[in-house]
């Protein structure tokens, strides 16, 4: 049955991809003297951090999911990560932390290089061996910790005390920098033999191919297939 491109899901992607120059502008280009400065963009990526927790969930439950949706939805998410955390690097570098930019260079550093590999792998497994990567625990942990992270550190400057040592941005600098790196490396532990298994079965000779024994009969191919997790809207939560 064919589904609107226009659902509830599409549209919040929609609104979080809209969202995101949005919070790039009330961060960088308001007066940092005013709390209003802090507390708008703040609002912003809250807003923006919430679509991108219901989308996929309305999507499922509702029964919403649509291939345009697969291709918003990752790619929204994608911005919003990718975005944030370079806005905020140059946000500091206005206020003059440079302490804070160059620490928090190294976790934006880490996170990108963690979003270019996970989408990777996720393209190669998908399209080699058939499998859906689905989000794991860690990868929801570290999606939390980010949303988090960058709401604490962008209102700190009006905590009293924490805004001159800057304390609870560090921790959660920290807390960023290791969620993303651990969740990382799950993944490419749990699905790194599936790319080389399907890289000696690319090397295997034809006539080699056909002799083996243990080759899977289509029958029971089939009933892998069957067996493998519907990829849907929101898979990519908390990748």
């Amino acid at each position: 049955m064919n589904k609107s491109v226009l659902n509830a899901p599409n549209i919040l992607s929609f609104i979080r991809v809209l969202l995101v120059p949005v919070f790039v502008v009330t961060l960088l280009f308001l007066d940092f003297s005013s709390p209003v400065a802090y507390i708008i963009p703040a609002v912003v990526y809250a807003l923006t951090a919430l679509t991108d927790m219901l989308d996929g969930q309305i999507a499922r439950r509702c029964n919403l999911v649509t291939d345009f949706g697969k291709f918003i939805d990752p790619l929204a998410d994608k911005f919003m990560v990718i975005g944030s955390q370079i806005a905020m690097l140059v946000w500091m570098l206005l206020r003059g932390e440079r302490l804070m930019a160059l620490i928090f260079v190294w976790v934006v550093l880490v996170i990108l290089l963690r979003e270019l590999g996970v989408t990777s792998l996720r393209l190669v497994v998908s399209n080699g061996a058939g499998i859906v990567v689905a989000a794991s625990i860690l990868g929801k942990i570290k999606t939390v910790s980010q949303m988090v992270g960058a709401v604490v550190i962008i209102i700190e400057p009006l905590i009293p005390f924490f805004k001159d040592y800057h304390i609870l941005s560090y921790v959660f600098m920290a807390l960023m920098l290791f969620t993303t790196l651990f969740s990382g490396l799950d993944y490419l532990k749990a699905y790194l033999p599936h790319i080389v298994a399907n890289k000696q079965t690319d090397a295997t000779p034809p006539t080699e191919r056909e002799s083996t024994p243990d080759a899977e009969a289509p029958s029971e191919k089939a009933s892998e297939a069957s067996d493998a997790p519907a990829e849907s809207e929101g898979a990519t939560d908390g990748e």
